[in-house]
């Protein structure tokens, strides 16, 4: 991971706000659930269901090109009953995908990818206030469908609010993992973080290319865990 990812100054705060990280909820970047009715064949399928913000989501690609639809194409090569679903939403906060939980979790979800967190760094909400969220997204979900498996998918900052939280930031998504016996990604962005080639203008949103890398990065994780399940 190259330090230049940590490099982010007030303007990238300012062209993350203007590029879709930083939206309130509810922007044209969302991926709601399909409210079509399912055939047998679809109902059948387990439901691996993303819930994220615009990293998620695929800020400025075509759905396709987002990781969950990567990880979807990786699925069905193997000919696996799985169906990811990509609850994604740009500039979503921990706080955001609590209060949508509810409706999310209306189709039942055997796997939860719980990718939040990134936009609560950027705007400095207290970590304290991060981790009830996601403690709460986790809880809710466990006790909404008792055989849910879990994948938190961690995430680095970089160290404008100081040291001390970037250390309890970077903390946080292990720990979680740890208490809700998750299967954790390290870090989502491992390889595609402070590489331009791989983001657009902005540093902050990978591009095709980099969503190639992050689909990756998830299933390495993914792929044992499905296999337990099918």
């Amino acid at each position: 991971m190259k330090s230049s990812w940590f490099r982010l100054t007030a303007s990238h705060l300012v062209v993350a706000s203007m590029l879709g990280l930083l939206q309130e909820p509810g922007g044209t970047q969302a991926s709601p659930l399909a409210k079509t009715p399912l055939s047998r064949v679809e109902a059948a399928r387990k439901v691996v269901l993303c819930l994220g913000d615009s990293l998620t989501a695929g800020f400025g690609l075509d759905p396709s090109q987002a990781y969950p639809a990567l990880l979807q194409t990786r699925i069905d090569r193997l000919g696996w009953s799985f169906k990811m679903i990509n609850a994604g939403v740009s500039g979503e906060t921990t706080a955001g995908g609590l209060r949508r939980l509810d409706w999310v979790l209306k189709q039942k979800v055997d796997v939860l990818i719980l990718a939040l967190g990134g936009n609560d760094a950027l705007r400095g909400i207290p970590l304290e206030t991060s981790q009830q969220n996601l403690n709460a997204i986790l809880s809710r979900s466990k006790a909404r469908y008792p055989g849910i498996q879990f994948v938190v998918a961690g995430m680095l900052i970089p160290p404008n609010w100081g040291q001390e939280y970037f250390v309890k930031f970077r903390s946080l998504f292990p720990e979680l993992a740890r208490q809700h016996r998750a299967q954790l990604v390290p870090f989502l962005l491992e390889g595609v973080g402070g590489k331009p080639e791989l983001n657009f203008p902005d540093g902050i949103h990978p591009t095709a290319a980099g969503h190639e890398i992050v689909a990756e990065n998830v299933w390495k994780v993914l792929k044992p865990l499905l296999s337990t399940l099918r």
